[in-house]
């Protein structure tokens, strides 16, 4: 029995070998471009007492506040990781079962039918877009795993969060917050937290302020999600679930113009 699985055993040995090699090359060939924390972000004139009496947008006209972890609402990330990427803090930046089962489906079917994406390979794309090819995926792979090898899991998380699509040029919870629900990401109920949580897969599909049925059923999938891995009582999700969608025009904050 010993002598039938050591050839595997070798090729096991020689395929991480070769990942752990090709990753090296990439690295070296393709550096990682990390966003300019002092640039990439638009500013805010709060009053005394930290409330937002108005915006302005980054240089390229993006709406996009910068926040950490700490400041934003833990039914946020607790909703954004179980239902993006429930294995994110044990992955090395794909989730191997996810991406073979991809992988398959790609060869069977002769185009892309699952993304397998990862929170980490999401934010790769923000940093990287690519074409939708199996080119493009690979490149997303080895950026994620570039990714994970460079920077912890609160790092890549704070990326994702402040880089998000929400929009047209709103990115970033804080900007989505500010926009629909006039309130900074801290201060997110966990209805909110939901409906920001799904935003992003489909911005414009599920504009709240235009779509709000649409935003609903998204925003619900989402917590049947928790409710299903144990985040949240059946109880409190039926109780979520009722509350209808509110959101105010999209606007940034735009209190006092002249004194800001």
């Amino acid at each position: 029995m010993t002598n039938k699985f050591k050839p595997r055993g070798i090729y096991l040995l020689l395929s991480v070998l070769f990942v752990v090699a090709s990753l090296w090359v990439f690295n070296i060939i393709y550096p990682l471009a990390l966003p300019d924390q002092q640039k990439e972000f638009a500013s805010v004139v709060l009053d005394d007492e930290g409330y937002p009496l108005r915006a302005f947008a980054d240089k390229k006209g993006v709406w996009r506040y910068q926040v950490s972890l700490d400041e934003v609402s833990p039914e946020y990330l607790d909703a954004l990781i179980t239902y993006e990427d429930r294995y994110f803090y044990l992955h090395p930046g794909i989730n191997p079962i996810s991406f073979v089962r991809a992988t398959w489906q790609y060869i069977y079917h002769q185009r892309i039918v699952s993304g397998a994406s990862t929170i980490t390979m999401q934010v790769a794309r923000l940093l990287h877009p690519h074409q939708r090819s199996l080119l493009g995926k690979l490149q997303q792979v080895l950026r994620a795993l570039q990714l994970e090898w460079h920077l912890s899991k609160a790092q890549i998380l704070t990326i994702y969060i402040n880089h998000a699509p929400f929009g047209g040029t709103v990115e970033g919870v804080q900007a989505a917050s500010y926009q629909y629900l006039r309130k900074p990401a801290s201060q997110l109920r966990p209805a909110e937290a939901a409906l920001l949580t799904v935003l992003p897969q489909a911005p414009s599909r599920y504009r709240p302020d235009r779509y709000p049925q649409r935003a609903t059923q998204a925003r619900n999938k989402v917590i049947k999600r928790l409710v299903k891995f144990g985040l949240w009582s059946e109880q409190k999700a039926l109780k979520v679930m009722q509350e209808p969608i509110s959101v105010w025009k999209p606007q940034q904050p735009f209190v006092a113009p002249l004194l800001a």
